[in-house]
């Protein structure tokens, strides 16, 4: 939700630019042609700006493709991926956020920092393919690549001089855990963590039973996921929920090039429109003949050519 949030805000910030860019184009055009404008209006030529329909579809993808009078599908076209991007996005953030609450809900109910305080100091005795919990040094101590965030309670609060601390000093203070004093910060980095990595492998309540190991080729070497059913299955919910929350950044991707394609439409086809106008007036204002000869036997003496300016 954080990613969705960081590519609204800068969609949000591009399209204000351009929007500003468009209205400096717009103004432009109207101080160059204002001397031309009354004359051009005589002559029965009509003046299209392209800062106009530019602007025009970057506010709504389609509207500055009506202006130029383009075809029904063009219109229908941008006005359609809009709309449907608009709601993949409801959609997608919509679903992605309900299994969200979802697998917090699990991890709430099925880790504890009880359990791996337990498991750190009291390994599980099984053997999996005669290995032993204390063969992975990451499910031995609290320490290592990552931690989590724990509360600290007013009486040790007040001693140490501060709310929250590392997990990582467990190791050096278990006593604050058998004493009550420290509770787990659920926040986006526990959730993250506790389905990630190795070292919180033993917080999952079939984490004493149930545990074994995956091994993952990584090229020269191979790595140990150790994993429990648990864990597993929060795995598969998290890759969901992210797979939906992907989906709804995408389709932000795709509403923010709709309105960028549709501005550079509107102002390439404005341009082709201007120019077979200009054309078109030339003709209209060019005539063709031919000259009559007597003594051409063919009665053609040449060819007249008109055009009035």
């Amino acid at each position: 939700m954080e990613k969705t949030g960081g590519h609204m805000l800068r969609f949000s910030l591009t399209f204000s630019f351009i929007i500003y860019f468009s209205a400096n184009i717009i103004a432009q055009e109207n101080q160059i042609e204002s001397d031309t404008l009354q004359a051009e209006v005589n002559n029965d030529f009509q003046i299209n700006y392209p800062g106009k329909p530019l602007l025009m579809s970057l506010l709504l993808p389609g509207y500055g493709q009506y202006y130029n009078g383009s075809s029904k599908w063009k219109v229908l076209g941008f006005a359609a991926v809009e709309l449907g991007s608009i709601l993949a996005h409801s959609h997608f953030t919509r679903e992605g956020n309900k299994i969200k609450r979802q697998y917090q809900e699990f991890a709430d109910m099925n880790w504890e920092l009880e359990n791996w305080v337990l498991n750190r100091f009291n390994n599980p005795p099984n053997t999996l393919d005669g290995m032993r919990w204390d063969n992975f040094e990451a499910l031995t101590k609290f320490a290592g690549t990552h931690d989590i965030r724990l509360i600290v309670s007013d009486d040790l609060a007040n001693d140490i001089n501060r709310y929250t601390v590392s997990s990582a000093s467990l190791d050096t203070f278990p006593e604050w855990f058998y004493n009550g004093d420290v509770k787990v910060v659920r926040d986006r980095h526990f959730y993250e963590n506790i389905g990630k990595y190795n070292q919180f492998l033993g917080g999952w309540d079939d984490a004493r039973d149930s545990w074994y190991v995956e091994e993952k080729d990584v090229g020269d070497s191979t790595e140990y996921i150790i994993i429990t059913p648990m864990k597993n299955d929060y795995r598969e919910q998290r890759y969901n929920s992210n797979k939906r929350l992907s989906l709804a950044t995408y389709s932000i991707t795709v509403l923010m090039f709709n309105h960028v394609i549709s501005g550079i439409e509107a102002v390439w086809t404005n341009q082709n429109k201007r120019k077979n106008q200009k054309i078109n007036k030339v003709f209209k204002r060019t005539k063709f003949g031919l000259v009559y000869s007597p003594q051409n036997k063919h009665g053609i003496g040449g060819i007249r050519m008109e055009i009035n300016l």
